[in-house]
């Protein structure tokens, strides 16, 4: 059998000489698939015993800054001065309405819940609200606050302390609430993991394939990008689960592998399943129309994944834990999906063969034209009258990026969770019984120096007087370490540590005041605690966003100059992936900060939106437009390499993918649609951000924009200037000489090789 099959391939060798990297591999899949497969199958059930060995132990919630900003160098000081009693990192708040905290039953059970956490070993610290000089009982007397600060596995212990809060809270005469750091990590842990599995698992899964069984209306087709999509997924949460051994990596690494891995396995296989189909529609055997697939749409995925890569790599130079476990994740899983899409694939369409077009459904299973005649008429008209549409379609465009300019960046407090989470419950209970101040939060100001001096001394005091009866501050506590080196004055801010109020609090510290007090002291002054962590970390991602956008734009402008040899291409791309990102953002803007439309589409309405949120969309969104880029101008300039008529390229490039790019738009918009079901602030930013910019891109830009761009260039599209003559003819749509057409197959002429230079 084996030795017939050999011989059966023999006339598929003849072409392999001078043949891409894509057309071989995808030439080695059809002829030993089974080799394929079984390899596969090994890193499947490796990556499967990676994760259940290793996954318990890779991912973290914490999340920072590693450049060493002001507040992380204030909280080194304090760590090396003081001893952890100091510290606060989470508090209960007992409430009774009809006891007084001073009454012996009040007492008992205050005297009875600490007993309880103490028993559980998770916290090393539990104060007693009686023993603080008052400052534990609120003014009205009817609650009292037990601080703690936890061991060294504070996401183990909080767990724990949360159990015990939950117990106390079921007797009728008290309420019992927590907040803090370690409570809002668990909350917003306990929110990732809900949103996974409510929005991409229950929700993004289905209707992702749901769109693939309404694009090939077969569902042995549709099943085929499900099934990369998902072994995509496992591999790369495998590899993630590794390097988690080694290096910090977020928990949200894994939401973002769920929501990539299934946005780019579907769509890689979506173009390479289109592009066989429709070679085997076009005459070719099997094994021929694998290989020239390999040399098409395998190739366009090979530069498009690449493009995608490059585009992400910008975030790994932002200073940021979560940004780059984000980055790193989606980097992954591209590289994964596409060595997927090059090899596994070609081997399941070999051993399929026109099964892959098996249990077709009425209606949506029917054959359709190469060209969309919907496609065709639309882009007909806009070519007819391109100044008229371009005018239209960049009015749009910017009036949707105009409230960009109002944007505000920020970190997500706990006013931004549900009020049924244990944190949002507690700081609302916090505010209720202790008004206008932060237990947990205050800021700190460190001095280093000679403090115990008259001058320093006498600084100290002028700061506190300045922030005594300030409607921006409560009560300021001063601390001095015992080697009389350090000092700490705690000011508690007004507010949840992201408000307005708290962020113009600790302007005014930084800015005014302490300036102010310790002018011509010899110290220095750092403020650290949870606000200034917020406004340190915002300003951090805003410093790196632009040198983000740069370094993308310009390799991003470099990949499309090498793919397509054209300058207005790449410069037309670049500026047409930067109007549907500045959408985005402004129609963020617009939901997000004003609720304009919130209510309806059921987002949550903030002050800010979240500090990595902008330059992460524009790096995803980037690379993702990318990708439908690098798909539609090669199959236009495949066109081109024909005919020599750009209008004409341009209708039939477009009506040719319309369909095709719509429905992998959908896939993306409906997976990070999940996102934005979820709970999480962040993650609803994101999952809008993407959905919104990729429905923008695929009607507007694509329909509108481009067509109506490129007819008015015309043959300037294709400009390169005679110096970068040298630049190599990678044909990305494929080289029509390597591609053996069959007898029926029309021959391509390639094109100029500077069909305009100067």
């Amino acid at each position: 059998m084996f030795a017939t099959r050999s011989k059966d391939l023999e006339g598929h060798r003849v072409h392999a000489s001078g043949t891409s990297i894509t057309q071989r591999l995808a030439r080695a899949a059809a002829v030993h698939p089974w080799r394929v497969v079984v390899a596969w199958g090994l890193i499947l059930l490796a990556s499967m015993a990676a994760i259940a060995t290793l996954i318990g132990s890779a991912f973290t919630s914490d999340g920072n800054i590693t450049s060493n900003p002001e507040s992380a160098r204030a909280g080194q000081v304090m760590a090396e001065n003081f001893s952890q009693d100091d510290r606060i990192d989470d508090a209960v708040i007992i409430y009774s309405a009809d006891l007084t905290a001073e009454n012996p039953e009040f007492r008992a059970f205050v005297a009875d819940f600490r007993s309880s956490i103490e028993t559980t070993g998770a916290a090393e610290t539990v104060r007693d609200p009686y023993a603080a000089d008052g400052a534990g009982v609120s003014q009205d007397g009817h609650a009292a606050v037990v601080t703690l600060v936890l061991g060294h596995d504070s996401a183990t212990g909080i767990v724990d302390v949360i159990d015990e809060v939950v117990a106390a809270d079921a007797d009728a005469a008290f309420e019992v609430d927590i907040t803090g750091t370690n409570t809002l990590d668990h909350d917003f842990t306990e929110l990732s993991e809900s949103d996974l599995t409510n929005g991409e698992v229950k929700f993004g899964l289905p209707a992702a394939m749901i769109v693939l069984v309404l694009v090939f209306g077969a569902l042995v087709a549709a099943f085929l990008p499900m099934s990369i999509a998902i072994l995509s997924i496992i591999v790369t949460v495998a590899i993630s689960s590794i390097l988690g051994q080694f290096t910090s990596l977020s928990f949200f690494i894994v939401n973002m592998i769920t929501a990539m891995g299934l946005a780019l396995g579907i769509d890689y296989s979506l173009f390479v399943l289109s592009r066989y189909r429709e070679e085997r529609q076009a005459g070719r055997d099997k094994i021929d129309a694998i290989i020239a697939t390999g040399g098409t749409s395998s190739k366009a995925v090979l530069f498009s994944g690449s493009s995608f890569v490059v585009a992400l790599l910008g975030l790994l130079l932002v200073p940021d834990t979560i940004l780059r476990s984000l980055a790193l994740g989606a980097i992954i899983v591209g590289l994964v999906t596409m060595a997927a899409a090059l090899t596994l694939l070609p081997a399941l369409l070999s051993l399929l063969g026109d099964r892959v077009n098996a249990l077709r459904l009425p209606i949506v299973g029917r054959d359709h034209p190469a060209e969309s005649p919907f496609w065709t008429r639309a882009v007909s008209a806009v070519v007819r009258r391109p100044g008229t549409f371009l005018a239209a379609g960049l009015l749009v465009l910017l009036a949707a990026a105009l409230p960009v300019l109002g944007l505000h960046t920020g970190t997500s407090g706990v006013n931004s969770l549900p009020d049924d989470t244990y944190a949002k419950a507690g700081a609302l209970a916090l505010e209720r019984s202790f008004p206008g101040t932060s237990t947990t939060d205050p800021a700190q100001v460190v001095i280093s120096g000679d403090v115990t001096s008259s001058d320093v001394t006498a600084a100290i005091a002028e700061l506190e007087a300045s922030v005594a009866d300030d409607p921006d501050f409560g009560p300021s506590q001063q601390r001095l370490a015992e080697n009389g080196q350090v000092a700490v004055v705690s000011i508690p801010l007004v507010g949840d540590p992201d408000h307005s109020q708290a962020r113009r609090g600790l302007d005014r510290l930084r800015t005014n005041l302490i300036p102010a007090a310790f002018d011509g002291t010899d110290t220095t002054v750092l403020v650290g605690g949870t606000t200034a962590e917020n406004v340190d970390y915002s300003d951090v991602i805003n410093h790196w966003l632009p040198l983000v956008l740069a370094f993308v734009l310009g390799l991003s402008f470099l990949l499309l100059t090498l793919v397509f040899r054209s300058l207005v291409l790449s410069a037309t791309a670049v500026v047409l992936n930067l109007l549907s990102v500045g959408a985005a953002y402004g129609l963020l803007v617009l939901v997000f900060q004003h609720g304009v439309g919130a209510d309806l589409l059921g987002l949550q309405q903030v002050e800010r939106v979240e500090a990595w949120v902008p330059v992460f969309l524009f790096s995803v969104l980037f690379a993702l437009s990318m990708d439908y880029h690098v798909f539609l101008l090669s199959r236009i300039r495949e066109r081109y390499a024909q005919t020599g008529d750009t209008n004409e390229a341009v209708v039939h490039g477009i009506a040719a993918t319309g369909r095709l790019i719509t429905g992998a738009a959908l896939i993306i918009v409906v997976v990070f649609t999940g996102f934005a079901a979820g709970q999480l602030v962040m993650f609803q930013q994101m999952g809008f951000g993407v959905g919104v910019a990729l429905l923008v891109d695929a009607t507007l830009i694509r329909m509108v924009v481009v067509p109506a761009a490129m007819a008015l260039l015309g043959k300037w599209n294709w400009y390169l200037p005679s110096w970068l003559n040298w630049l190599p003819e990678l044909h990305v749509e494929g080289d029509p000489d390597s591609l053996a057409p069959t007898a029926d197959a029309p021959i391509a002429v390639a094109a100029p090789r500077t069909p305009i230079s100067v």
